[in-house]
């Protein structure tokens, strides 16, 4: 956690990983983040991964750092204090994340209603309002029909990334502060629209895949595990540990064949073909055929305790293939001795690793990461600091049951 954005608060109003990731990203960077969920808990609440039978690690991983009030959004009366919360008055607020529809008692039309400068930063499926979700998007951009293996033909592979929703976070994080900024400069709030759609299509076409379509007429075909334009793969050492290998840059190329002790047997491969692989990459990818053999079976006769230093002193990049348990046992950096990450206490019960904000700030202290909230606790702190309610009045919602304090998760 730092503190670049104190003074920005924030008001969240969002389900599953995109709008909530957004407002992650600002809580770690300093800014107060009040999520609003319905008493009881909104739609992922209770989304897996769950400890059995109890409470969401997913959603006490998303909300890390946020504060938490609990509105009957069932009920007019609940409605309208969502909408006093999001349009409270004062510098730095009058900022509103969400993924709830363009439409009905959160539109942007009727929200500045309350507060004429109000930012409203809406993470939607579709530029034209229909619902969509990571999976649905990937799938209408053609991803899963360039992933996996050759051998499945026009199968697709779903990928277990959500990408198009964590880069629709982040985008999302970085477009509300853009609007704060014009804001500051202008005095004038607006509405930003951030459709995954976009995200994905925007992302593909700024790759050159819109282009390579459009240029050659074709789509591209599965590589099952090489790596487009480049030579890159998986193989296996003498000792059965299977290792990512890629060679990109001349340095990295002329490194691993330096440690497997190829270089007569690439310089005549070079010579049969006309071409020098250590000065264009996607020579290597033309022939990989020809390379992969000669690299596995160099990679076979070795032992991972071998290679793993050889590897490393000649600049070869390459990464054990391991389970998530695996490197959590194994990996240096997946530790609490990365600065990234601290053990804490978390609602459900458990302490376990958790990673604070991604970058690192000259100068600036990184503090230890902050647990999600109970749902419901900081109801009361909320509605008096935002909305300067008395004790008196906050009670009133409470026995009208427009509100409720904080409860575990379950």
């Amino acid at each position: 956690m730092y503190q670049l954005l104190k003074g920005l608060s924030v008001v969240e109003g969002a389900s599953f990983i995109a709008g909530p990731s957004c407002g992650l990203y600002l809580a770690q960077l300093g800014a107060e983040v009040i999520r609003f969920d319905t008493i009881g808990g909104g739609p992922d609440f209770h989304r897996w991964p769950r400890v059995p039978g109890g409470p969401s690690l997913y959603w006490e991983g998303l909300n890390k750092g946020k504060k938490s009030i609990a509105i009957d959004l069932t009920r007019p009366e609940g409605r309208q204090l969502a909408v006093r919360l999001i349009a409270a008055s004062g510098a730095g607020r009058g900022i509103f994340l969400t993924n709830f529809p363009a439409e009905g008692f959160l539109a942007h039309e009727r929200l500045v209603e309350h507060r004429s400068d109000l930012i409203t930063v809406r993470v939607m499926g579709r530029a034209n309002g229909e619902p969509a979700f990571d999976y649905t998007v990937n799938a209408a951009v053609g991803i899963p029909q360039m992933t996996g293996p050759v051998s499945l033909g026009d199968e697709p592979v779903n990928h277990v990334l959500p990408a198009w929703d964590v880069t629709t976070g982040a985008y999302a994080a970085f477009a509300l502060l853009a609007a704060d900024w014009h804001r500051r400069e202008t005095g004038q709030g607006q509405e930003v629209r951030i459709p995954l759609s976009d995200v994905a299509m925007a992302t593909v076409a700024n790759l050159g895949q819109v282009a390579e379509v459009s240029v050659l007429g074709a789509d591209r075909p599965r590589y099952g595990n090489d790596l487009f334009g480049a030579f890159g793969r998986d193989f296996l050492t003498r000792d059965k540990h299977r290792l990512m290998i890629a060679a990109i840059t001349p340095r990295q190329w002329s490194g691993l064949i330096e440690v497997l002790q190829l270089g007569t047997a690439v310089a005549a491969l070079e010579k049969e073909l006309g071409v020098s692989f250590a000065r264009d990459e996607g020579v290597r990818f033309q022939h990989r055929d020809r390379l992969n053999p000669m690299i596995a079976t160099a990679l076979a006769s070795r032992d991972l305790s071998d290679l793993a230093p050889a590897f490393d002193r000649a600049g070869v990049c390459w990464g054990p293939y391991r389970t998530l348990s695996q490197a959590l046992a194994a990996d240096r950096d997946f530790s609490a001795n990365n600065p990234l990450f601290s053990d804490i206490d978390h609602p459900s019960g458990h302490r376990y690793l958790t990673p604070g904000a991604v970058a690192s700030f000259s100068g600036l202290e990184r503090n230890l990461p902050v647990r999600a909230p109970h749902l419901g606790e900081h109801t009361d702190e909320v509605l008096a600091s935002c909305l300067g309610l008395s004790e008196g009045q906050i009670a009133k919602l409470h026995d009208d049951k427009l509100v409720a304090g904080p409860v575990r998760s379950s």
